[in-house]
């Protein structure tokens, strides 16, 4: 015997929610695939100066938005045929599901609060070290020349603060894009464009997470209740 009354509206609802997490999850899942192939990013990510690699703490977050998108689609999915099917124990799987997903992005979220800020350091010391070792001459500087040249060129930036940003065009005019020599007016240091990059896309996997976490929450309380409803309709 089917659902009846509040309890069918409950079920209809529930699918509609399901539906919504289904697609937020494919929204999820292809802006986590854009930051992953953003030529900003990669561009600055992939960069190698002598045998030391760029910081890659911010990737560790994309993938895990990867598998959160993929995996949001499978329950999205297995919530919506539980919920049309009547099946306890479809529910009863989504339910945990949910409760599993919900705990993960909560100790995701604690992760990128945490380390806010560190992504964005640690590219920033990259840079600065790779500068260093081109303004001074050291014996890698062809290879520091290419990290920074890359940098500039990927953020339209020059120099690590005010001053170098100032005065590097002038005297390293070939480290810098000739419209650089605008910088001599206007702050385009490199800290402050890594921090832009950066807290913009942080800010964005931000809000789709406080977005999705609502989401589910919603979805326990409905799956819960119509798996209720569901097994007191038996017994009648």
């Amino acid at each position: 015997m089917g659902v009846e009354g509040c309890t069918k509206c409950i079920k209809y609802l529930l699918f509609v929610f399901n539906f919504i997490f289904w697609l937020a999850g494919g929204i999820i899942l292809g802006v986590a695939l854009w930051l992953r192939h953003d030529s900003q990013t990669t561009n600055i990510l992939y960069l190698q100066l002598g045998e030391k690699q760029a910081p890659n703490t911010f990737y560790v977050g994309i993938y895990i938005l990867i598998a959160v998108g993929a995996v949001m689609m499978f329950v999205g999915f297995l919530g919506c045929y539980g919920a049309i099917q009547e099946s306890q124990c479809l529910l009863g799987t989504f339910f945990t599901c949910l409760v599993i997903l919900f705990a993960c992005e909560v100790a995701a979220g604690i992760w990128g609060f945490v380390n806010k800020d560190q992504i964005a350091k640690d590219v920033k010391q990259f840079y600065d070290q790779a500068l260093q070792q081109t303004l001074m001459g050291e014996p890698d500087a062809s290879n520091a020349k290419a990290v920074v040249k890359t940098f500039h060129e990927t953020l339209d930036c020059c120099g690590s603060d005010i001053m170098t940003a100032t005065f590097t065009p002038v005297w390293r005019d070939d480290l810098c894009r000739k419209d650089s020599l605008k910088s001599f007016f206007e702050n385009t240091n490199c800290h402050k464009k890594i921090d832009e990059l950066f807290s913009g896309k942080l800010y964005l996997i931000g809000i789709a997470a406080v977005v999705v976490a609502v989401i589910m929450i919603f979805e326990m309380i409905l799956s819960m209740v119509l798996c209720c409803g569901i097994r007191n309709s038996s017994v009648y």
